[in-house]
């Protein structure tokens, strides 16, 4: 029996530091395999993650849904009979739904033997509020569908923030362990005891999955689980998926500016796929930066709109004295780093209505 623990979270939530966390503290000495399914085109986590042992599975492009089920069901088949591990570590893409992924995995228990012990939702408390405001949809699935809710950047926010934010999580999940601790403080024992209450909420977890997930799941994107190679073809550059193309988003985030709503009905009672909503741009360049430079930039993307509205941006690149950095940003934060040379530089930013020419400029590629 392999043990499957899918750890999602919001963009920049700190899916990669908690999954780090795990791997150092609390699954030492079992065979892992960690699958991501970036929603972008330049998967940056790989190399840093690679480090510590763990075989990657990097699917960057094509549809939320259709990945899911098509090409994420091959992977992980294919991942438990190669490497026959004690645990497959899931990390799904920051604007996937939970449930997407819970039922794609439970699809696969016909051909192998497979059982999730955990749904783990990792939550950017500083965020909370203002992503199930605006992105209400994705949001909400990642936080309702969760077996333990963990709350992240709780060490720079006051209690009475910190008890809010719990508040406003166990409105959607009343079931969940919530892990309001700051990591950094947190033992072995602590997030041993918050796995396994998170494990004893899975039968109830499915039912209450199966009550509520979307119906006329046989389909995806209007399109027949067989017939999904053609969502594909056409989907070189991200421009179109499953029918829908980017530029019909533009009118859902005219009136976005200063984030007061998204698609004026917050998603309320839709069922909209991440490609509708969210854009994935990334590049590779080969541009030296200096410190002017990559300051100016990782400033630009995090404090101002001039680029569309970024959730998240990351990527390692060449500097003009020969080192590298690699830059990570949320609005309004960022982190930028020593980084280790790669054969080429790598940019990507998610967001909503990007300024693709501009981005283009700023990162001069």
């Amino acid at each position: 029996m392999t043990k499957v623990d899918i750890i999602s979270g919001f963009l920049g939530a700190g899916k990669t530091t908690f999954i780090k966390q795990l791997i150092d503290q609390v699954f030492t000495g079992e065979k892992l395999v960690l699958i991501e399914n970036e929603f972008g085109e330049i998967g940056i986590d790989g190399g840093f993650l690679k480090d510590a042992g763990i075989e990657i599975t990097e699917m960057n492009s094509g549809c939320i849904c259709c990945t899911l089920v098509g090409d994420f069901s091959k992977a992980l088949k294919k991942v438990i009979e190669e490497y026959q591990p004690d645990r497959v570590i899931i990390e799904p893409s920051g604007v996937g739904k939970l449930s997407d992924v819970a039922k794609a995995v439970e699809d696969v228990k016909e051909d192998a033997d497979i059982e999730i012990t955990g749904r783990i939702t990792v939550v950017d408390g500083k965020k909370a509020k203002m992503y199930m405001k605006n992105f209400g949809e994705f949001f909400k699935d990642q936080v309702e569908h969760a077996s333990v809710i963990v709350i992240s950047r709780t060490q720079m926010m006051n209690d009475e923030k910190v008890e809010d934010c719990v508040h406003m999580l166990r409105e959607e999940n009343d079931k969940a362990a919530i892990i309001s601790t700051p990591w950094e403080q947190l033992g072995k024992e602590a997030i041993v005891r918050a796995l396994e209450h998170g494990s004893e909420l899975e039968d109830l977890l499915e039912h209450h999955h199966e009550r509520h997930h979307h119906h006329g799941q046989e389909e995806c994107c209007g399109h027949e689980h067989h017939e999904e190679d053609h969502c594909h073809e056409h989907h070189h550059g991200q421009e179109e998926c499953c029918g829908h193309e980017h530029h019909e988003e533009d009118h859902c985030h005219e009136h976005h500016h200063g984030q007061e709503e998204c698609c004026a009905h917050g998603h309320h009672g839709h069922h909209h796929h991440a490609d509708e909503i969210f854009t994935s741009w990334g590049k590779e360049t080969a541009h030296k930066y200096t410190e002017e430079e990559l300051d100016y930039l990782v400033k630009a993307l995090s404090e101002t709109e001039a680029y569309g509205t970024i959730l998240r941006s990351k990527g390692i690149v060449p500097m003009a004295d020969g080192s590298w950095k690699q830059f990570d940003l949320v609005p309004e934060e960022y982190e930028v780093r020593d980084g280790q040379a790669d054969y080429t530089g790598r940019v990507c930013v998610i967001g909503t209505d990007l300024k693709e020419e501009e981005l283009l400029k700023l990162f001069h590629v």
